[in-house]
């Protein structure tokens, strides 16, 4: 069997770091799925827009080439403890497929790129390769008493200060609520959060956006405009679209 992409998802996440690690963590988060020039006919996309959400099965495209690992450590366990990867939702998997349940917001005719669908709280860094979208059906895929194993509870979530953050309050709401739950999710990795004070860089809403943690607060330093950092906010009504 031989996939290829169907589209590219472009999202407000410009590189992997501060990227949620689950769908819906980050409920301010946005995207889009840009199909290829093939598969751009309206009629593939009839009826969708009666769904809420879908589900998108994408490609790991930043870590295909580190191939497979039959164990892996997770960060929900601190990044110590090993659990096999079909226990996880790990990158580092045979086929380099992931899974990822995404808000439906509308579509969007345009000239050059057909019809493009517009997501929220996705999980999925600018540019990954997207092989099919499916409608979610709650009555199916929300089941009564699952168990999450473990991770069954959401994640700690940090307090984050924004006081005195420069070029933060110049950015469109929407740009504002996204660094600020990413940040509350604490993406440093697990190994380096021994490491109080240190300064942090992450490509968000197409800004360099540093902050550092000190006594369990998540304190923005500054935000400052940057290539390759992630989709800005056109929307109507935010100043980049003024």
């Amino acid at each position: 069997m031989e996939i290829r992409p169907i589209g590219i998802v472009r999202s407000c996440f410009g590189g992997k770091f501060a990227v949620p690690r689950q769908p819906g963590l980050c409920p301010s988060a946005w995207g889009e799925l840009v199909f290829e020039p093939e598969f751009r006919r309206p009629e593939a996309l009839r009826g969708i827009e009666g769904f809420s959400h879908l589900w998108l099965i994408f490609g790991f495209h930043l870590t295909a080439d580190a191939g497979w690992h039959p164990t892996v450590r997770p960060p929900r366990l601190g990044g110590n403890e090993r659990v096999g990867v079909f226990a996880s939702r790990s990158t580092f998997r045979p086929n380099g497929l992931g899974l990822s349940l995404v808000r439906l917001e509308g579509s969007e005719a345009r000239e050059k790129e057909g019809t493009v669908l517009l997501l929220g709280g996705l999980d999925l860094v600018d540019g990954t390769p997207v092989f099919d979208v499916k409608p979610y059906l709650p009555y199916a895929e929300a089941p009564a008493g699952a168990l999450g194993g473990f991770a069954g509870d959401e994640p700690r979530r940090l307090a984050v200060s924004t006081a005195g953050a420069a070029g933060f309050d110049r950015l469109p709401e929407r740009s504002r609520r996204v660094i600020v739950e990413a940040l509350a999710l604490d993406p440093r990795p697990p190994a380096g959060r021994a490491e109080a004070g240190r300064v942090h860089g992450a490509g968000l809403c197409g800004r360099e956006v540093k902050f550092r943690v000190v006594d369990g607060v998540c304190e923005l330093l500054s935000v400052e405009p940057a290539t390759g950092a992630g989709l800005e906010d056109r929307s109507p009504g935010s100043e980049l679209n003024t």
